[in-house]
């Protein structure tokens, strides 16, 4: 079972690399980002006719995540994340697709910091965490898939400090992120690739895709009973440097039946 996670960065603008992208990669699960189309302007045609069911969750202008299962339709669990009933951003989405619960989740940005906008990806975080906590403590397989908009560790990024001031980097956020692997959570990319420099994210701006200046910000963790049957785990590179492409590549896994 591929699992994979891709922030699209405009659904019906990427379209076309991402219908090349499901042909050639051909993931059963795909958990997909800031979608930015409404409801109901989501490509759902041209994705059932290139094989795979979805649920999503729309918005204007910006967020929106979704889930996709080739050749059979995801069982929607959840369509946003729990904790703040007055939260309408749509970063959050749920399913059970093949036996196994997976999530889109596209966690805040929160620049500029320290402001509003950095207060509210911490509490989001928070509310993750208990999520979290609670899928782990079932005992079921989950991936907890998405843009977690966090740099774990130096490692995670190309040696730089430009990006020092960023939310991304902030030690708030690195704590944020490790409390939630810490609850037994396995970060696969960086299980199987412990010393390597895996970026996920390539700004538009300052040629860093050509200078391969890139960030790992989209991360897929395990439940405990998913451990032992992680086979693989990379990134698509060759989607990033595509004409019109995301600024993201999809990271994926490859889980033992």
């Amino acid at each position: 079972m591929k699992v994979a996670t891709f922030n699209i960065n405009n659904v019906n603008r990427r379209l076309p690399n991402l219908l090349t992208w499901l042909e050639e990669a051909e993931p059963d699960v795909v958990c997909l980002q800031e979608l930015k189309a409404n409801q109901s302007e989501f490509p759902v045609a041209a994705i059932n006719a290139a094989g795979y069911g979805a649920i999503w969750r729309g918005q204007k202008t910006w967020n929106g995540v979704a889930i996709l299962a080739k050749g059979a339709e995801p069982i929607q669990t959840r369509d946003s994340l729990p904790g703040d009933p007055e939260d309408k951003q749509a970063r959050y989405i749920e399913a059970a697709v093949n036996g196994v619960i997976v999530t889109s989740i596209y966690l805040p940005n929160g620049n500029p910091q320290p402001g509003p906008k950095f207060d509210y990806k911490l509490a989001w975080f928070e509310r993750l965490h208990a999520h979290a906590a609670e899928l782990y403590a079932s005992g079921l397989p989950v991936v907890l898939a998405g843009d977690y908009n966090v740099v774990p560790t130096d490692i995670d990024i190309y040696p730089t400090k430009s990006w020092d001031d960023d939310a991304l980097l902030q030690p708030e956020s690195r704590a944020a992120y490790q409390r939630l692997v810490d609850q037994g959570w396995l970060d696969a990319i960086r299980a199987l690739h412990p010393d390597e420099r895996v970026y996920t994210f390539w700004d538009y701006m300052r040629n860093r895709w050509p200078r391969d200046a890139g960030l790992r910000l989209d991360h897929l963790l395990l439940s405990e009973v998913l451990k032992e049957r992680l086979v693989s785990a990379g990134v698509d590179r060759e989607v990033r440097g595509a004409e019109n492409a995301s600024d993201h590549a999809p990271a994926w896994i490859v889980l033992e039946d």
